[in-house]
């Protein structure tokens, strides 16, 4: 064999170890470059859903009123917020919302929030929404035997006492269920009607008029700490 033909070979040896080096070298950048752009996309869809949880309102995440009791310490029997109710015969508008989304109720005025409650509505999504007003059925105590629970100052938005503002549950003793006492502003709990704390309750009985308007809206997603 003589030297050209030797050279020829050697070159043809080469430039297929070269070409493969290079195809091999691009398939291997390429492959590093898809699985770090996978990567970016996974953090990208993670930072997003984050961000979704943040901005979505919730119990969690509510901006609440600055005088408002920590949910940490707040207690089913006590005001929901350190400062006094408000007077309203100063707010002849005022009228109450009732927000699903965040566990909270609202006395305003116009846009204003005169006052913030910790609340409990419906479990199953029972809470009925739209804009009603406060009836003229209230009383101090109800016991409903079929559910084996009742509650103190109930007051009737709707339908003349099937839907109700009332405390949290008691037993047939007029015990307060505590199971279901720390659900407020937490999470639903009802079957329909609005749970609230004593005091609040309480004041909502003995202040809100006949007549007052009700805004129900929102809906409650389970969150995770």
């Amino acid at each position: 064999m003589n030297r050209r033909k030797i050279y020829t070979i050697i070159l043809s040896t080469l430039s297929v170890l070269i070409l493969g080096i290079i195809v091999w070298h691009v398939s291997s950048t390429s492959t590093k470059k898809t699985q770090a752009e996978a990567q970016q996309q996974v953090i990208k869809k993670k930072q997003t859903k984050k961000k979704l949880r943040k901005r979505t309102p919730s119990p969690l995440n509510v901006k609440d009123d600055k005088h408002m009791v920590n949910l940490k310490d707040f207690k089913y029997n006590s005001a929901s917020e350190k400062k006094k109710y408000p007077d309203l015969y100063k707010y002849p508008k005022a009228w109450i919302d009732v927000d699903i989304t965040t566990q909270r109720v609202y006395i305003k005025d116009g846009k204003t929030n005169l006052y913030e409650m910790y609340s409990s509505t419906g479990k199953h999504d029972t809470t009925p929404r739209g804009t009603y007003h406060i009836q003229n059925e209230r009383g101090n105590f109800f016991y409903t035997a079929p559910l084996k629970l009742g509650a103190y100052y109930y007051v009737s938005f709707l339908n003349h006492g099937e839907y109700l503002f009332h405390t949290t549950p008691t037993d047939e003793q007029g015990t307060y269920v505590k199971s279901i006492a720390k659900t407020l502003g937490r999470e639903p709990s009802s079957h329909g009607c609005v749970h609230l704390s004593v005091s609040d309750c309480k004041w909502i009985y003995e202040n809100v008029p006949s007549g007052m308007k009700v805004v129900i809206h929102g809906k409650y997603q389970t969150q995770k700490a």
